[in-house]
């Protein structure tokens, strides 16, 4: 028997929709082409009509902005570009009256260099916050003090002439590395945790977890294998990363995360953990209940297609066994692409759109949406003099830029900038956006906003899809065929993941029945034509 929770028992997050924000892009009310917190609270009723029951929002946190937000040198404070605390609490105050929690980001691997801790740290060898940061002396040639390089390209030690030592950073030099085996450093972020707990934040997602923690020896990466198949497009590429993160006592701070979570009523974390390890790793973080509640990685976000295989291999590695964690899943962030551009061509856009949604709400996990996803806003190309993003600045051509998914968002299709701002936006608005706004697609009932509502209201409607058991029932070139099972329902979730019409049929057609549907007729489907269906005689 397939134990089932009842709304009343299941935790708010288990199963659920979290519609991600990145705030720069949001919408703009003070006319300074950025996105802010005002912003973000006066579209929420456009969010909670989604059907989504959080929302995670990027940094807005004080920052330099080297990597918009991802450098923060004060934790409890708000950044001015994005309005005040005074201002979060509005927003965190009128989420909860619209029944959305609300996640923020946590960034704990490094600090921006003009954090005080760092600033301190950096001032002599022997302050109280001297080993705060992982500072070493150079080789006796004077060369860094090991072969460790950065994600976004060149070595990862800078030298520091004030203290005649170089300091790590696993990103932007601007991003100092903190020593996460320093116990006070462990116990600051704790500190920082509950200030935003205090303040009404229901859940953290924890930033690039898997950096927090090194080998204290600085080892050596040894060199990736040749022909492991991974492009090569910056330094970082080409090493195994075993020392430089990773470490084994991260899990230990992580259950010290976990009880502080626990002493307050409902709250969540999820975590962020990229890399070659990543599935070994996020199993670890979400392990036995008493570390973080769930994690994500980068099945879906850098996968340049999508096929059957590759939605199997991902449900694979999340068995319904004791002491394995939940799984979190998304198509698109501030990160990767957007998967409409990724995956399908733009004749295909429109059908491809409603499948990959039902395809997503038909995964077993927590589910993310990112900002116009909902609208199926497409990737935007922007030109070099018009990047932002250090990474892609630093990498060009060679690195796609993050940018190109983090333009401003399509509220209204004849207004000035889609409605985002008055004023010229920090990235450029897409050109094909004005089609895909949000007020075109409200007057429109068979625009993807109002299905992606249909959808979200499938999802929570069913416990099936909600929390359900999932088997992969076929995993095809083209169709992909998936069972969600809980203790009174079962479901069938059928997909085409190919331009080119299908048929595809269980062994048994008549007993099951449609509840939702798109470009199909009967088992016949057309290019990525999707189905879920319920057993005959189960509740729909």
């Amino acid at each position: 028997m397939i134990p089932t929770e009842t709304a009343a028992e299941r935790p708010w997050w288990h199963g659920a929709t979290i519609y991600q924000i990145y705030p720069r892009s949001f919408a703009d009310s003070n006319g300074d082409g950025i996105g802010d917190l005002p912003g973000i609270t006066a579209h929420l009723d456009h969010v909670a009509s989604l059907g989504v029951e959080a929302i995670w929002l990027s940094p807005f946190f004080r920052s330099p902005m080297a990597d918009f937000g991802y450098d923060v040198s004060d934790y409890c404070d708000v950044d001015p570009i994005f309005g005040t605390l005074a201002d979060f609490d509005a927003l965190v105050a009128r989420a909860h009256q619209l029944g959305l929690k609300v996640i923020v980001d946590q960034v704990w691997a490094h600090t921006s260099d003009q954090h005080p801790w760092f600033v301190e740290s950096r001032a002599s060898r022997d302050n109280p916050k001297a080993d705060w940061y992982v500072w070493r002396d150079p080789q006796p040639e004077g060369s860094p003090p090991n072969n460790w390089q950065s994600v976004f390209g060149g070595p990862a030690w800078t030298w520091d002439a004030r203290r005649g030592q170089y300091y790590m950073h696993n990103f932007l030099k601007e991003q100092p590395q903190v020593n996460g085996h320093h116990p006070e450093v462990q116990q600051a972020f704790l500190d920082i945790a509950r200030f935003w707990l205090e303040r009404g934040v229901d859940g953290f997602r924890i930033d690039a977890i898997n950096f927090f923690m090194f080998d204290p020896a600085l080892r050596d990466n040894p060199p990736a294998p040749l022909d492991d198949g991974i492009p090569r497009t910056r330094p970082f590429d080409y090493q195994l990363h075993r020392y430089n993160q990773s470490h084994e006592a991260i899990p230990a701070f992580l259950e010290r995360v976990r009880a502080l979570f626990d002493s307050y009523d409902a709250r969540f974390t999820v975590a962020e953990v990229g890399g070659a390890d990543s599935d070994r790793e996020m199993k670890l973080f979400t392990a036995a209940g008493r570390r973080l509640h769930s994690a994500y990685g980068f099945d879906f976000l850098y996968a340049p297609t999508i096929t059957p295989a590759t939605v199997a291999a991902a449900i694979g590695k999340w068995p319904e066994q004791d002491g394995v964690g939940w799984p979190s899943w998304a198509f698109e962030n501030h990160d990767a692409p957007r998967a409409i551009s990724r995956w399908v061509a733009p004749e295909s856009a429109a059908a491809f759109a409603r499948m990959k949604m039902l395809l997503l709400a038909a995964l077993r996990g927590n589910i993310f949406l990112y900002y116009g996803e909902e609208l199926g806003l497409t990737q935007v190309e922007v030109p070099f003099e018009a990047l932002r993003d250090p990474e892609a600045i630093a990498n060009w051509p060679q690195t796609l830029s993050r940018d190109g998914a983090r333009t401003p968002m399509a509220w209204r299709s004849d207004a000035v900038n889609l409605g985002f701002s008055q004023a010229t936006p920090w990235l450029p608005v897409g050109p094909d956006h004005a089609a895909l706004a949000v007020d075109r697609q409200e007057r429109d009932p068979h625009a993807l906003l109002h299905w992606t509502r249909d959808v979200l209201t499938l999802r929570k409607a069913h416990p099936a899809l909600l929390t359900g058991d999932i088997r992969v029932v076929a995993a095809e070139p083209a169709m992909l065929a998936i069972e969600r099972r809980a203790a009174d329902e079962t479901m069938l979730c059928v997909f085409n993941l190919s331009p080119e019409p299908q048929r595809w049929a269980p062994e048994q057609p008549d007993a099951w029945r449609p509840v939702m549907e798109s470009a199909t007729q009967g088992w016949h489907f057309d290019g990525y034509g999707a189905v879920i269906a319920t057993k005959t005689g189960e509740t729909a």
